[in-house]
């Protein structure tokens, strides 16, 4: 160790499965119960906290081989160990649980160099914006377009200028849907659409002219993110106005520079926990501003909206209807929508400003 580093001494993890306050689904997934991995990392007399929303097996990984990977090493120096968490999970497989596992390290990670540092995250990170402006998110495929138009708007009234729903999963019932939540946000409103690859390229292109009828601003994953070309295409023959929007199943930066290089999408998402944390995410902030477009964080609000100040292209953040719950039901010092839809960091509190509650956790162990 060289004079100045503060060594790791240990990492923990733990799942936490909470259930839905309503049955929910999308484009071609359904759930009732969301599961959230947490990891505290211990150093210098301090703790830094994260995590990602993904299988229990997570946590293993973090505690079977994650865990030893880090402790040890200086936790000053958040890049070195995510490259050798990167290197340990060669032969387990990067994208996916390996990379969600090491998100949620990451965090931590960043949490408590800011903690050691005695400033906020924003400051360690050199943040660019104060704030990051969210998008209330939820309009569930189960929801009626009674439930739909209460809860976007819900958020409208609140101050929200952005709002989205799931679409796909029962065509059919889409229109009412979402003529129902066009109605309760008003024109002034931004409305959003999400298919989770729910369409076919011919639907899907149909859709977004009928979606582009009625005020419809964003399209997001219209077809499988897979299908590249599928986004092209959309991209390039769909109405002005309407961005096509895909990024957030991005486990490895290749991932994201293919998408960026096929001009596949208008704004590219990327999701904290999942596409290597802290480090990752602003990593792909810089393919985006290479590529001058803009980037989208998808969900976790209390990690994203943090990270996200420090990304030159940032557009917004997804305030989802499950992590907004979630988060507040684990964490102490959750940040509120501000006049205006944003997102504003505390600078007033240490890393992320926030603290476990771990009777509360407890209640919901895996």
């Amino acid at each position: 160790m060289t004079d100045g580093a503060v060594p790791v001494e240990r990492v923990e993890a733990h799942a936490y499965t909470i259930p839905t306050d309503k049955p929910e689904s999308d484009g071609t997934m359904q759930w009732d119960s969301t599961t959230i991995v947490v990891v505290e990392a211990h150093a210098g007399g301090r703790t830094g906290v994260g995590w990602t929303y993904c299988h229990q097996a997570a946590a293993d990984l973090v505690s079977s081989t994650l865990a030893e990977v880090v402790r040890g090493r200086d936790a000053l120096a958040v890049g070195a160990v995510w490259d050798a968490m990167v290197a340990a999970v060669r032969n387990i497989g990067r994208p996916g649980l390996a990379s969600e596992a090491i998100s949620a390290v990451d965090i931590a990670l960043w949490d408590l160099k800011a903690r050691l540092l005695e400033v906020p995250l924003v400051v360690a990170l050199d943040a660019v914006h104060e704030a990051t402006p969210i998008y209330g998110s939820g309009g569930f495929t189960t929801y009626s377009p009674q439930e739909v138009a209460e809860q976007l708007g819900g958020w409208a009234e609140a101050g929200i200028p952005r709002v989205k729903m799931k679409v796909g999963r029962h065509p059919d019932q889409d229109p009412a849907r979402v003529e129902a939540a066009r109605r309760a946000v008003g024109d002034d409103v931004e409305l959003y659409v999400d298919a989770n690859g729910a369409y076919s390229r011919k639907q899907a292109l149909w859709w977004a002219g009928w979606f582009a009828d009625r005020g419809v601003r964003w399209f997001e994953e219209p077809v499988t993110s897979d299908d590249l070309a599928g986004l092209r295409l959309l991209r390039d023959r769909g109405p002005a106005g309407l961005d096509i929007a895909a990024g957030e199943y991005g486990y490895e930066i290749t991932y994201f520079r293919r998408m960026l290089d096929a001009g596949a999408v208008d704004c590219l998402q990327a999701d904290p926990t999942r596409c290597g944390g802290i480090t990752g995410y602003l990593k792909v902030g810089s393919l985006c501003d290479a590529h001058t477009v803009d980037l989208s964080a998808h969900c976790a609000p209390q990690v994203s909206a943090q990270a996200s100040t420090a990304v030159w292209h940032m557009r917004h953040l997804e305030y989802f209807h499950d992590h907004v719950r979630i988060e507040h039901v684990l964490f102490d010092g959750c940040l509120e929508p501000a006049a205006g839809g944003v997102l504003v960091p505390d600078r007033s509190r240490p890393g992320l400003g926030l603290e476990l509650k771990q009777a509360d956790a407890a209640r919901f162990a895996a």
